[in-house]
């Protein structure tokens, strides 16, 4: 049996072509955080599954899904991602071998209408199939992860994530994710300065543009580069306000 577990907030404009490329599995675990739009209404079309709850951080939230999850394997997707044919043949055939217990997928992420192939996302690996009884979600808040225990194989098919569809997307992306990241290193103790988060955000750019060839993508590339510089810039100049924030108090 295998059961898919999808966590969302607002994804009504991603979530039926998810949901559709997902039909064919045993079981669809949704859980939402407060949709305003309608996007509890399109998950139920596919699912009786669905669970509102509260925001505890992705980590958090992925794990409360799989512990509603009955089938011996999972497939932990975003609402933003697509399972391809090939790809479900693929994962099929996974689930009917006893050699590993989880398996990397590659992820082909679009970025303001390209599909990105350097700068770092191609190819993304992400583990997101695994048997129940061997994986567990970290709880962290943003940029969560799956441990597994037992081997973990690779998948060839990949996994269509559309990650970002317009500039006002990037944009809150960017300051979502900041925001989030600042929270978790300021967590673990990590410090920042101005200086620290200007050279953050001048080495995302080029390791992203330069390194990892992202200007081989054109002006999607260059437009990636520049925001996930900004990302890194914005981490770490609110890890400094959190900084100064609890030194005031």
């Amino acid at each position: 049996m295998l059961s898919v577990i999808i966590i969302t907030k607002n994804e009504a404009e991603h979530i039926s072509r998810c949901l559709a490329s997902v039909s064919w599995v045993d079981e669809i675990i949704v859980l939402d955080s407060g949709s305003d739009d309608n996007t509890v209404d399109i998950c139920k079309a596919y699912t009786d599954n669905v669970f509102m709850t509260d925001w505890p951080g992705f980590g958090m939230q992925k794990q409360r899904a799989l512990e509603k999850a009955r089938g011996d394997w999972v497939l932990s997707i975003d609402a933003d991602e697509v399972v391809t044919s090939e790809l479900r043949a693929e994962i099929e055939k996974a689930l009917r071998q006893e050699h590993y217990k989880g398996y990397e997928i590659p992820r082909l992420s679009r970025y303001c209408g390209r599909q990105m192939r350097h700068g770092g996302w191609w190819p993304d690996y992400v583990l997101r199939l695994f048997r129940r009884d061997c994986g567990q979600f970290t709880d962290s808040i943003v940029h969560e992860s799956i441990i597994i225990q037992g081997k973990v194989g690779r998948m060839q098919s990949p996994l269509l994530h559309d990650a970002f569809v317009s500039l006002d997307e990037v944009l809150h992306k960017v300051n979502s994710y900041s925001t989030l990241g600042a929270e978790m290193l300021f967590q673990r103790g990590v410090r920042s300065s101005l200086g620290k988060a200007v050279l953050k955000g001048l080495w995302t750019f080029i390791r992203t543009y330069w390194i990892k060839a992202g200007f081989l993508d054109g002006r999607q590339g260059l437009m990636l580069s520049i925001s996930n510089a900004e990302g890194a810039y914005y981490k770490y100049l609110k890890l400094l306000e959190l900084q100064i924030r609890h030194s005031n108090k």
